[in-house]
């Protein structure tokens, strides 16, 4: 089975307009055709690439990968001489990936990667999701690849890159025991030996994803004194070292196959990325950034993953003379889990264009200078791309949680059992809106794109745009619900400026509302783009619809005086 050619929705999202404009600046206009004999000649050629890698990976997922998942997930990885061992299936998953040229994917030619844009990277990455969610998190490199590519000097570029297309993985060393989600309070030290010349860190990182990789990129305090985020630099640590003492592999509820670690620093000898005191206010934060949107990727996949199993198991499955899927309690569940699955994927597409659009435009700019139109849009697509994330991480990871949910709920007590993957895809779905920031801290970065009007002028953006007669009743609902959504965030604005708490207390319903008429407008726009979308966008906007109702009555039936009823 290919994971790619079987599902049409990936080859759509592949396809959309925007793409050959995002090829373009990402090839530079072709230009690497006259080093590299296998750089694309135009766009039909590097679209054309796109497919053929994506068939690959989709083939390695579905024969290897998926196979592999239920043992991995039963064996998990192993502590063997202060060296994490993969579990077999682990294994010989990397190893496919590797022989097949597709690790690091979205890296230059020059340092062995195929340059490929956002879009089919993240689209990789839901496929491998799908396949196996805890290997995925081995597959994607935490994003440190693109972070050393983005912001590394020449020389620690030149000597990182070129490995990861040679099997070498990664992780971001970030969290501590008491610097979670606040990762202002990291204390992991960071001093400069003149005798050594070069850094040394000393100190425990916990919860490190894929803890003992070869090569780590550490967030530590490097200036004396400081406490809060001023003080921390990024640096790049070669596992080679052997500097660090892997403590423990924790023992988690789900992703088994991706091994999780607690980590002690020794005078472990590290190379700064980029300038002091920046670690955490510029490349962690973009760093955060890219991981969300590869956790959005996981989602989806886990997502789709587990709508495939409940809908295969509830056309098998007899009760009372016929198949489940023909009772309504069933058929709504599935249908909903399929609405659901499409409205995350439209929206991981479209926040990954805008990735796609102003990192290409960075990476430009390395070259020449963008004219004023240029940076203008460049400009457009970061603060856009700034805000859709946060909304992202939290629709995908809450809908694939929902949708985990369900598809064990149609398998019933089998479900319950570990003779069937939805047990595991369960388990691997609950870590996806807690890691990489909680839901409720997507909700925090997310709130600005309410605040500041972001969410607003893309809907109004979104409704310039001219629709088929067939979808009109569509269009005139998400309007209704612009209208009564700005408003409400207008009223809720008002009271905030006298009530302290009232806009936080009131956060998670406005960008719910915002989401729901955002994703409500993207599975619009693919119906009228001529894809297959017309019944999961009329579900889900009539299902937003009610949602937002709920949401205005709640805030307009609620007395500031309420707030005392909640404070613990």
């Amino acid at each position: 089975m290919n994971f790619f050619t079987d599902n049409e929705n990936l080859l759509f999202h592949l396809q959309h307009p925007l793409m050959e404009k995002i090829v373009r600046l990402k090839e530079n206009d072709y230009i690497d055709k006259e080093k590299y004999p296998h750089a694309p000649l135009d766009f039909e050629d590097a679209m054309d690439s796109y497919e053929k890698v994506l068939e690959i990976i989709g083939e390695i997922a579905g024969d290897t990968i998926a196979p592999n998942a239920e043992s991995v997930d039963a064996e998990g990885p192993k502590l063997e001489n202060n060296a994490v061992a993969y579990a077999r299936g682990t294994q010989e998953n990397h190893d496919k990936l590797t022989e097949a040229g597709v690790v690091g994917l979205s890296l230059p030619r020059k340092y062995n990667g195929l340059n490929f844009s956002i879009v089919p990277y993240v689209m990789s990455a839901e496929i491998v999701s799908r396949a196996d969610a805890g290997f995925a998190n081995i597959w994607g490199l935490q994003d440190c690849a693109e972070t050393l590519h983005e912001f590394a000097s020449d020389e620690i570029k030149d000597r990182y890159l070129p490995r990861f297309n040679q099997g070498a993985t990664a992780a971001m060393d970030l969290t501590e025991p008491d610097a979670g989600s606040d990762l202002q309070a990291v204390q992991l030290k960071a001093e400069y030996s003149e005798e050594k010349g070069t850094w040394l860190l000393n100190g425990v990182k916990r919860f490190i994803t894929n803890g003992d990789a070869d090569v780590s990129l550490v967030l530590a305090r490097s200036e004396e004194g400081t406490s809060d985020a001023r003080g921390l630099s990024l640096f790049v640590y070669d596992k080679a070292h052997q500097s660090v003492i892997v403590r423990r592999i924790e023992n988690k509820l789900g992703i088994k196959g991706s091994p999780t670690c607690e980590l002690v620093f020794k005078d472990a000898p590290a190379e700064l990325v980029g300038d002091r005191k920046m670690g955490l206010i510029k490349y962690v934060m973009a760093l955060m950034n890219s991981a969300r949107l590869g956790v959005g990727a996981q989602s989806v996949g886990i997502a789709e993953a587990a709508y495939r199993e409940a809908l295969a198991y509830a056309k098998e499955r007899e009760q009372f003379g016929k198949a489940i899927i023909q009772y309504p309690a069933v058929y709504e569940m599935l249908t909903m889990m399929k609405v659901k699955t499409d409205a995350a994927r439209t929206l991981l597409y479209e926040t990954s264009r805008m990735v796609d659009m102003y990192k290409a435009y960075g990476f430009v700019l390395e070259e020449r200078k963008l004219d004023p139109e240029e940076r203008k849009e460049m400009k457009y697509y970061q603060k856009n791309a700034d805000v859709f994330t946060p909304l992202l991480k939290l629709f995908a990871s809450e809908y694939c949680n929902q949708v985990a949910y369900d598809a064990l709920q149609v398998h019933g007590g089998s479900g319950y059992m570990k003779d069937y993957p939805v047990e595991r895809i369960f388990r691997d779905a609950r870590i996806t809106n807690i890691y990489e920031g909680t839901s409720q801290l997507q909700v925090v970065a997310a709130i600005r794109g309410v605040t500041n009007g972001a969410y607003l002028k893309k809907m109004h953006e979104y409704a310039e745009t001219e629709i088929k007669p067939e979808f009109e009743y569509l269009y005139r609902t998400l309007v209704k619900m612009t209208d009564q959504y700005e408003k409400t965030v207008a009223k809720v604005l008002e009271i905030a400026e006298d009530t302290e708490d009232y806009l936080t207390f009131m956060s998670r319903r406005l960008v719910e509302m915002a989401g729901n008429i955002i994703m409500g407008y993207l599975l619009l726009l693919d119906s009228n783009r001529g894809g297959d979308y017309e019944k999961s966008a009329e579900i889900f906007i009539r299902k937003g619809k009610a949602e937002n109702i709920s949401s205005v009555s709640y805030i307009n039936n609620f007395q500031v005086k309420d707030l005392d009823d909640f404070r613990m």
